[in-house]
């Protein structure tokens, strides 16, 4: 295999289209490298699995050699996406924007290099410019044009408010690009009309249109929802090392291999073919499969010393192999007269409710070190310190101190 050809493996590795691979293939031969760009609205502070598909091709690109451009669009933020809505989006703040972006800068070299990666807010370009520009860029494209977006479409058609600003966001993305002067636009599936909008209007100003590559969206734990903080089915990438894993733990079976696919850097696609032979042989138990995944992603998101210790005390836990000591011990503030053990497994986030928790002690799901218990009216105080489980692969250590 020549060393384009393996590029282009890499880079199609996981993507849904990769639009004008023909011309992919011209930039890469030509041996420049090129200038890749992802687009982030700072709409919510915490990045999470799903978020980092876009970022783990952005990082393949730079160890490809190429020039990778985080952009935060904090004038476009100030719009608010439109992309899958039925109603106008809220804008955010000034200040929202400021401190999201910050979050997102101190969160993204978790996973890219931070020597080849660019960060760049689009209000550097859009703050600049004057009304008149404005109606310019908004003259480039009609509104029958601006209907063929899907979810415009839908709205349209259901007789749903569509803000005029909104038909200003896909431009606005579509001008970022011209700004940049990139090579390559990463983004979901969701993305794509907007993609395409950058092409065009790098035409209209004399650059060669961008190659779109877009991403799907990561299933979260749920197996069936794109990964959302809203749904709680979503690992962040700043969680402790044990919850990484534990969660990482509970996926599917068959979401396993999608999850290689797009989120390990480890494991390849040649190898992923041949591990899932073992598992469909039945020479290998899915669950080793995951829990090499899970080590990976805590180590890249906690370091590899934090990620040994979750695997250890998971394995303590889930198997009885080992010391639970090595689970990471959580502080819960509890009142001076302590919490009824329903309230305990909520306060330490291991049900929602405290029905939730009288349900499952029924079902005499509920462990303290190991030893099942049924008792819902046993009071814990400060400084009792044990691990807390509800069925096999929900647990924590805690250590309950005075609120």
């Amino acid at each position: 295999m020549t060393l384009l050809q393996n590029a282009i493996d890499q880079i199609a590795r996981g993507a849904d289209e990769l639009l004008k691979r023909e011309e992919l293939e011209a930039r890469l031969a030509a041996g420049r490298p090129l200038r890749i760009k992802a687009g982030f609205d700072p709409t919510a502070p915490d990045l999470h699995l799903g978020h980092t598909v876009l970022l783990n091709k952005m990082r393949q690109f730079q160890d490809l050699g190429h020039q990778v451009i985080f952009l935060i669009g904090d004038f476009t933020g100030m719009i608010g996406d439109p992309t899958g809505k039925n109603v106008t989006r809220k804008p955010l703040t000034r200040e929202d924007v400021a401190a999201n972006a910050r979050t997102y800068e101190a969160q993204v070299f978790k996973v890219l290099d931070r020597e080849r990666t660019e960060v760049r807010f689009n209000s550097e370009w859009f703050g600049a410019m004057s009304a008149a520009d404005m109606i310019r860029l908004a003259g480039q494209h009609t509104v029958a044009r601006m209907l063929e977006r899907d979810d415009f479409a839908k709205r349209y058609a259901a007789q749903q408010s569509i803000a005029i600003h909104e038909f200003l966001y896909p431009l606005v993305q579509g001008y970022d690009s011209v700004a940049l002067r990139a090579d390559v636009e990463l983004g979901g599936t969701d993305q794509k009309f907007n993609l395409l909008m950058g092409r065009g209007l790098q035409e209209h100003h004399g650059q060669p249109p961008q190659i779109v590559l877009t991403m799907p969206l990561l299933e979260g734990l749920d197996g069936v929802n794109k990964m959302s903080k809203s749904l709680g089915n979503y690992i962040g990438i700043d969680e402790p090392a044990i919850d990484i894993v534990s969660k990482t733990m509970k996926i599917g079976d068959d979401l396993l291999w999608r999850w290689i696919e797009l989120l390990s850097f480890d494991i390849s696609l040649a190898e992923a073919a041949t591990l899932r032979a073992d598992v469909a042989a039945g020479a290998l138990n899915p669950r080793d499969l995951k829990l090499r995944l899970a080590r990976e992603l805590a180590a890249r998101f906690q370091g590899g010393a934090a990620a040994e210790q979750a695997i250890a005390g998971w394995q303590a836990v889930v198997r009885g192999e080992g010391d639970t000591s090595a689970l990471e011990l959580a502080d819960v503030p509890v009142p001076p007269d302590g919490l009824r053990l329903p309230a305990l497994l909520t306060a330490a986030g291991l049900t929602p409710s405290n029905s939730e928790a009288n349900r499952k002690l029924k079902e005499r799901s509920v462990r303290i070190d190991g030893e099942v218990v049924e008792d819902a009216q046993r009071v814990f105080g400060p400084g009792f310190e044990g691990v807390l489980q509800i069925g096999k692969r929900t647990f924590a250590r805690v250590r309950l101190i005075a609120a």
